[in-house]
């Protein structure tokens, strides 16, 4: 149903029964649940001299979930498909640099967290999320490109609305970041008045 050959996908677009689209949006929820929830992560590891060590310590559970879900789970989805688990070395070798990609994406993410907590406390993944999803569509764009160049070469594949788009994908990504509600932080609680 889904790879009919290395490199070509089959038009029905569905992988067991869901489709393509069922699973980017899935996609799309836990990305966009995954940086705040690792910001609360962070919150709740030793704080005071250990701080600047707190979104390290969180990425070593990100990445015990990630071994866990990558092999252990894929594993099962792999054994209900009845797959013989064959692999290539050249398929081996890029999927390890793509997981590297994530790796060092979800390390320097919660790098990124890290440091915008110092001045934004619990808003910083309303500042630092929009900007890594309103950038990786352009970085990925760029990069697909590069890799399979379209017929006619790259004018060819400029066409206007393709520009505007990163251009939106650019200002909206600063534009959630910068004026998320969640960056002002709640009101100060005022003080219970004394009653005489």
């Amino acid at each position: 149903m889904g790879l009919q050959s290395n490199n070509q996908v089959s038009t029905k677009g569905t992988t067991g029964k869901m489709s393509w689209q069922t699973y980017a949006v899935m996609t799309m929820l836990f990305w966009g649940v995954y940086g705040v929830i690792i910001h609360i992560g962070r919150g709740h590891m030793p704080m005071g001299p250990e701080t600047p060590h707190a979104g390290i310590k969180t990425f070593i559970w990100v990445g015990l979930a990630y071994l866990v879900v990558a092999v252990v789970g894929a594993s099962l989805v792999l054994k209900a498909r009845g797959s013989n688990f064959s692999m290539t070395t050249a398929g081996s070798i890029w999927s390890f640099v793509a997981g590297s990609a994530g790796a060092l994406g979800a390390l320097t993410l919660v790098l990124a967290l890290g440091a915008a907590a110092a001045t934004m406390k619990s808003a910083a993944p309303s500042a630092v999320m929009p900007i890594v999803f309103g950038g990786a569509p352009i970085v990925n764009a760029i990069t697909a490109m590069i890799v399979h160049p379209p017929e006619g070469g790259l004018k060819a594949a400029l066409p206007l609305p393709f520009l505007a788009g990163i251009v939106l994908a650019a200002t909206g990504g600063f534009l959630v970041a910068k004026y998320a509600p969640s960056n002002k932080g709640a009101p100060a609680a005022h003080a219970p008045a004394a009653h005489k």
